[in-house]
């Protein structure tokens, strides 16, 4: 599948969950979803507690689709500045606004119209200042160079096309000592690419989620240092066994090949600080 048809569903799907949640609904599960319509599946479910869904609203909390809380793991500090690589309907630019205080700023990007609207919405109803929307796509950052500290993203790095080009524009715009800390979904080791490609449709990636080591081999190559993937929710084979299932597959031959091989992970990595070489008074004032 080409990167124009990989972004082009991925609008869709984005933009129609974005619309399910301003007419009143609620957004689709990242994996398959119940009979029920309700999201309670392993990957998107709980992964915010009370005391933050409580100061937010409603509808920034039924648009989230991610796999994680890149907010709860990621160290952020009063004044920095803090970017949501595709921040849907707001949920982790809006707890991120409140924890880096008014003399911070979050910054949201997403390419999806309606999930902008729907941002800004709930912009408007939680009364948050610091905080801006942009529209861009994750590829191309329309921030400029070393203007970041903090880079975020929840579940939406493994639905780009082009992983190496995203990591580089992240390591383009965080500052130098700035930090990269986001929630995706990953694989251990090989597997046959047909329980592959079926696994995934089911955790929601349509672009593919990187195996781990591709990962930190990526980060490497696009300059960040200091690599950390740490799993945070294992999917197990029960979870998929529905929608395999359905896929006319033997899950029980597969559970093999799957259990335990797909993954929600946090990523963790920094933007080395680069001392400049002093050649006389003039660079050293």
């Amino acid at each position: 599948m080409s990167a124009e048809n990989i972004t082009g569903i991925v609008k869709e799907k984005y933009g129609q969950a974005a619309l399910r949640v301003s007419r009143g609904g609620g957004s689709s599960c990242c994996g398959a979803a119940p009979s029920n319509g309700h999201c309670a599946d392993p990957i998107t479910g709980s992964l915010y507690g009370a005391e933050e869904t409580g100061q937010l609203p409603d509808t920034a909390v039924l648009a989230s689709l991610g796999c994680g809380n890149p907010t709860a793991l990621a160290r952020l500090n009063q004044g920095e500045v803090v970017l949501d690589l595709g921040s849907g309907g707001g949920i982790d630019v809006l707890l991120s606004a409140k924890r880096v205080g008014p003399t911070g700023k979050a910054y949201g990007l997403d390419m999806t119209d309606e999930m902008l609207a729907l941002a800004n919405q709930n912009k408007a109803k939680a009364g948050i200042a610091n905080v801006e929307f942009l529209k861009g796509q994750i590829e191309n950052i329309p921030l400029p160079a070393n203007s970041v500290d903090v880079i975020i993203s929840n579940c939406v790095i493994n639905l780009s096309a082009n992983k190496d080009k995203v990591l580089a524009e992240a390591f383009r715009v965080l500052k130098p000592g700035g930090r990269l800390a986001v929630s995706d979904v990953v694989t251990k080791g090989e597997m046959l690419p047909e329980i592959r490609q079926n696994v995934l449709l089911w955790v929601g990636c349509i672009a593919g989620a990187l195996e781990e080591n591709e990962y930190r081999d990526k980060l490497a190559a696009a300059g960040f240092s200091q690599i950390e993937v740490e799993p945070t929710r294992i999917y197990r084979v029960e979870d998929a066994r529905e929608f395999l299932t359905g896929k006319g597959m033997d899950v029980d031959a597969l559970a093999p090949e799957v259990d335990g091989k797909f993954m929600s992970a946090f990523i963790r990595a920094v933007k080395p600080i680069t001392e400049r070489s002093c050649c006389g008074p003039a660079c050293c004032s």
